[in-house]
């Protein structure tokens, strides 16, 4: 890898094509990992034996709609089925219904779609079969408020937890007390028929009660915890929430409930895995590897701080990259556009200040950062340089939240359209030599 003057504009042909390396190198690594997540290649191995009776599909999340399509591919037998996923993740089925509605704040498509799947295997026997498909997503699109509660105060409920900067388990934790199917009630709903649930995890550490809230997974946490993360988030409650969440009914079904005895729970992709892949990728390709892990939480700009100073920190004898999943937060302060992928980008940039030989991506592995159109973006040597050029403030444009429109000027967004699976967070830095 030849050396890039990030002091200004492209120089001359080496210097140009060098970054085009750099480029095409890191999207490599980001499209094997989520590539290696496909339902397609994940899900065909986890299939269970045919019932005597029917076999009843249901399922939620980014990845569910795929999902469902290989298992009709692979399923040697007569099956039907109800499954939610978001806005432009569909897939071509034939025998199972595909329900589309909003993520991630929930709407009526899919508390409607939620109720028909609960009308779908409730009075089912023990010859029967639900395969469950579930993946990250699935909170907001399985929507069953619980109690008197309506759709508009759950939504109200999602929006104050999206903007408080809460880490996923102790979102879900209180989605789950607040709900008539997450944890574990949906699987309560199919007793006393056999259930299989087969996972895409998109959670730090893959504990299936936090994937999509675990619908169908007995739930440790109690309403206690889910009050105290209403506390410490200073989160206001609607009236009848409040009264729900402080009663008896908000508990969820624990570990050794027998009406659980009957279920079945297998992550048959995770965040790892697919870091794994593109380690394995980079090292053929003649590059070094860290691997800081599929767990990394935080802040997004802190975290971006942190994994500048190992970049800066970092002169490797070749090329080297830096690889991580997981899943940051952004605690929203200003009104601009993007995701936790683009604040990272963003403040990763500001943190390493044009350094030379150092080139980055960061994108969500569902293709769909936050509520945009992009999955993340690329941050080079000249990205400051750049966007000074065109009259841009990095750092005003991070103090506003608003990394997509800042990398949307320089056309350094990473846009796939939705993968259609969700492992999480794929980040990277490669440092030259």
């Amino acid at each position: 890898m030849k050396n890039y003057n990030g002091a200004g504009h492209r120089g001359n042909k080496e210097n140009e094509m060098n970054e085009k390396t750099c480029r095409n190198l890191l999207q490599v690594l980001f499209d094997k990992s989520w590539r290696a997540a496909s339902p397609q290649k994940c899900l065909p191995a986890f299939l269970p034996p045919k019932p005597v009776g029917r076999t009843i599909v249901i399922g939620a999340g980014k990845a569910s709609a795929e999902m469902a399509l290989a298992l009709e591919q692979h399923w040697q037998g007569k099956l039907e089925g109800i499954v939610l996923t978001r806005y432009g993740h569909g897939a071509p089925t034939k025998h199972i219904k595909i329900i589309e509605a909003s993520h991630p704040v929930p709407d009526a498509a899919g508390e409607n779609g939620t109720k028909e799947i609960v009308e779908l295997i409730s009075g089912l026997g023990r010859d029967d079969l639900v395969i469950c498909l579930i993946s990250g997503g699935g909170s907001a699109l399985l929507t069953a408020p619980a109690g008197n509660i309506t759709l508009a105060e759950k939504q109200d409920i999602n929006r104050q937890l999206l903007a408080c900067g809460a880490p996923i388990d102790e979102m879900n934790c209180l989605r789950k007390h607040l709900s008539a199917v997450k944890g574990g009630r949906l699987a309560l709903a199919a007793y006393p028929a056999k259930m299989v649930t087969l996972m895409i995890s998109d959670v730090p550490g893959d504990d299936p009660s936090i994937i999509a809230s675990g619908p169908t997974i007995a739930d440790v946490s109690t309403t206690e915890q889910a009050l105290a993360i209403v506390e410490k988030y200073q989160l206001v409650l609607p009236p009848a929430v409040a009264s729900f969440l402080n009663s008896s009914a908000a508990e969820t079904p624990n570990p050794g409930d027998p009406r659980l005895a009957n279920t079945q729970n297998h992550i048959i992709a995770a965040p790892a895995q697919s870091l794994i892949v593109a380690e394995l990728t980079a090292i053929e390709l003649g590059v070094g590897v860290e691997n800081l892990g599929d767990d990394i939480e935080g802040e997004a700009r802190e975290v971006a701080r942190e994994h500048a100073a190992l970049a800066l920190a970092a002169n490797p004898e070749k090329p080297r990259v830096i690889i991580s999943g997981g899943e940051t937060t952004v605690t929203l302060k200003g009104t601009g556009r993007g995701g936790r992928n683009g604040e990272y980008a963003l403040a990763l940039a500001i943190a390493l200040d044009g350094a030379e030989n150092i080139w980055a991506i960061a994108a969500d592995t569902d293709g769909i950062d936050g509520i945009e159109d992009n999955a993340g973006a690329i941050v080079t040597p000249t990205t400051l340089a750049r966007a000074q050029s065109l009259g841009v403030s990095a750092q005003d444009y991070l103090d506003n939240n608003d990394a997509y429109s800042f990398f949307e000027k320089l056309g350094d967004l990473v846009i796939t359209g939705p993968t259609r699976t969700n492992v999480n967070d794929f980040r990277a830095i490669l440092i030259g030599d």
